[in-house]
């Protein structure tokens, strides 16, 4: 068909080129005198205007009007319009491009009409076709971009963002940066699902090594290309770049993008790393954390095995030792793929997983059974009147904590809610709203130091408590520390105390008297003091591990991780769902408790809720010696909007950790 048409432009072209002696010549300066007038339309409003000054730079300039517009020898001028240009007119100078485009995506379609009618679409006014390099040429490098958009929207959105744009419109690197033509070739462009396009799977390591050579050396020694000469299927550049959107590979975005990908083809490695503290770090866009290409490089990739491969024994000290300088034998052990409840990865591993699991759904499912049980009798008593009393009143208050006490429970909380914001989003880096919550904190990076800043100041109060009873126990030599009334170990008044609670929930005896510790606040207690000496001694060895591998074991590493991370949500969830119920949201107390920010308590709530205490300080005659006035207005605003602001951050993040947990997030 193409054959038919271009031998009949042909000889209508011949035909006006030996047009009869007495036919006047069409020339370009003559139909210039004309048509460069800007006014010049036809009868249906198009515009027969051609810039005299367009054309006579453009690379038709040497051509006569007649030797395109062969019916400008018969038509009378200007009303009468001539007519598009044909393709076939093209063809008569630009045959090699016309074979090109005829087998190409552009020249054909499915239902075997041409995709592209005329060359105006892609080259623009034939009167204004200005060679490549022109940089006002429609297929400049820069102009490509409109050009090709018009059509390609979605490609063209895509490119406008990456490296590549930038590197071409910002930097204006015309001659290096790519733009369309560079990896789709120019005329003969075909769809990336034939063989023969340039964009194909196995041709894209060439196209793009044509500007990445040092890249394509790599790539082709690398394992992904040895698989693809095997036969099988092997990653290519598009695979992890894509292809029209190919960002900054620093990028702490592409970093994880990356990463991610990997997973498609591994996928059992890319589950590990994901539940891995560097995975997580990744995908919270921490640039600091080592993402896949970090270890194994990023286009020489090797099997494990491979004595070229940088996770290869002989060269781990190297990888390794780019992040952590001093890396020593025994932190070259840790596995950075460790799969906690394989027990045949690590034995001690996994039965320190298994031991902290077991630990956390024991205990949110006593404490969360205790607390329904605890609502819906609370309930039942407030609809009956049985609590009389409120946290206000003029009456004499009893105090309950010194400034100093009062003091370091601020400094607790602020610590905690600190550690809290910052250490769930890496506990559930999969979940959606991690990232916000990052963001939120100014990065992952920033988050890690806020991190480290509230850890110590945790072990500033925890050094502070332990200072105090040793000085109480040995230099005042006070008692009452390990038992009593004063003590909070437990000791077997609690266990009556808890089964009269059960009795009391479900209705079958009165609510037990208590002394100055419940059983409950003595576990809020003991789970503090536990969680911030095994949660604090793991996260040393987790912020120093070349300094402790020095004398532990490389998996000592894994099994820090899991202590960390495990313990940490014990206490989030165990202090924002349970020991808010206990103090603040039960309906006895709701909405808030203040007592521990002002330090006292009114008399009549102090002789109903702590019986014993009060019976006891009655009998000693030095109840006197705990009277003290009510607090201030100004002290309880503080009070109220520290505190409720605190629980308002608590039962967010609580509800957070749900989230999370729904999202399928754990480890």
């Amino acid at each position: 068909m193409l054959v038919i048409l271009a031998a009949t432009a042909s000889a209508q072209t011949a035909a006006a080129r030996t047009a009869p002696a007495n036919q006047p010549q069409v020339t370009s300066e003559k139909c210039l005198s004309c048509h460069d007038d800007p006014e010049m339309k036809n009868d249906a409003g198009k515009s027969l205007a051609v810039s005299t000054l367009h054309f006579g730079r453009s690379a038709h300039r040497k051509l006569d009007c007649a030797d395109c517009h062969d019916a400008a020898l018969e038509i009378r001028h200007p009303r009468n319009p001539l007519g598009p240009v044909k393709p076939q007119v093209c063809q008569d100078c630009h045959e090699d491009e016309f074979k090109a485009i005829a087998g190409s995506i552009h020249g054909r379609r499915a239902d075997g009409d041409r995709a592209i009618k005329d060359c105006n679409g892609c080259h623009g006014s034939l009167h204004t076709v200005f060679k490549g390099g022109d940089p006002e040429s429609p297929l400049s490098p820069v102009n490509q971009i409109k050009t090709c958009g018009s059509c390609h929207e979605d490609m063209m959105t895509n490119y406008e963002t990456s490296e590549h744009a930038r590197a071409l419109l910002k930097a204006g690197l015309v001659g290096s940066a790519p733009s369309c033509s560079s990896c789709h070739g120019k005329h003969d462009i075909h769809p990336k699902t034939e063989a023969g396009a340039t964009t194909s799977h196995t041709k894209v390591p060439e196209t793009c090594g044509r500007c990445h050579s040092g890249v394509l050396k790599d790539f082709n020694e690398s394992a992904h290309s040895a698989a693809m000469t095997a036969g099988r299927d092997g990653p290519v550049c598009s695979t992890c770049h894509e292809p029209h959107a190919v960002k900054s590979p620093d990028a702490a975005a592409t970093r994880h993008q990356v990463s991610d990908g990997c997973g498609n083809c591994h996928e059992k490695y890319s589950t590990s790393f994901r539940g891995s503290f560097h995975g997580k770090a990744t995908a919270l866009e921490n640039k600091a954390a080592a993402a896949c290409a970090d270890c194994h490089t990023p286009h020489r990739n090797f099997a494990t095995s491979d004595p070229r491969s940088s996770v290869h024994a002989d060269n781990l000290a190297k990888t390794c030792g780019a992040c952590h300088a001093n890396a020593n034998a025994s932190f070259l052990s840790f596995d950075p793929h460790a799969n906690p409840s394989d027990p045949t990865r690590n034995a001690y591993v996994y039965w320190l997983w298994l031991g902290m699991t077991s630990l956390l759904i024991g205990v949110f499912g006593f404490f969360g059974l205790h607390g329904l049980l605890w609502m819906q009798r609370a309930l039942v008593g407030k609809l009956r009147g049985e609590f009389k009393f409120g946290h206000g009143g003029d009456g004499p208050y009893v105090r309950r904590f010194s400034g100093m006490q009062m003091g370091v429970h601020i400094a607790i909380v602020t610590s905690f809610l600190l550690l809290a914001a910052t250490g769930l989003p890496l506990k559930f880096a999969q979940a959606p709203w991690a990232p916000g919550l990052m963001g939120l904190l100014g990065g992952a990076e920033s988050a890690s130091y806020l991190h480290r800043l509230a850890g110590i100041v945790t072990f500033g109060y925890f050094v502070w408590h332990l200072g105090m009873l040793v000085h109480g126990m040995f230099v005042k030599n006070e008692k009452g520390y390990l038992c009593g009334p004063r003590s909070m170990t437990p000791q077997p008044k609690d266990l009556f105390d808890f089964i009269g609670m059960m009795k009391y929930f479900f209705y079958l005896g009165p609510r037990p008297k208590f002394d100055r510790f419940t059983y409950w606040e003595k576990f809020d207690y003991l789970a503090v003091f536990w969680g911030v000496a095994i949660i604090g001694l793991s996260g040393l060895i987790l912020w120093f591990p070349t300094a402790f591998t020095m004398v532990l074991p490389g998996w000592a590493l894994n099994a820090a991780y899991i202590v960390h991370s495990d313990e940490a949500l014990l206490a989030t969830g165990f202090i924002f769902l349970f020991h808010f119920f206990h103090t603040h949201l039960r309906p006895e107390a709701f909405p808030m408790d203040p007592v521990v920010f002002t330090g006292c308590m009114p008399l009549e709530r102090f002789k109903d809720e702590r019986p014993l205490e009060y019976e006891r300080l009655v009998a000693q005659g030095r109840l006197d010696d705990y009277l003290v006035p009510p607090p201030t207005v100004a002290q309880l605003r503080r009070a109220y909007v520290f505190g409720f602001a605190a629980v308002a951050i608590g039962v967010t993040l609580a509800f957070f950790i749900f989230w999370g947990l729904l999202s399928g997030g754990f480890h």
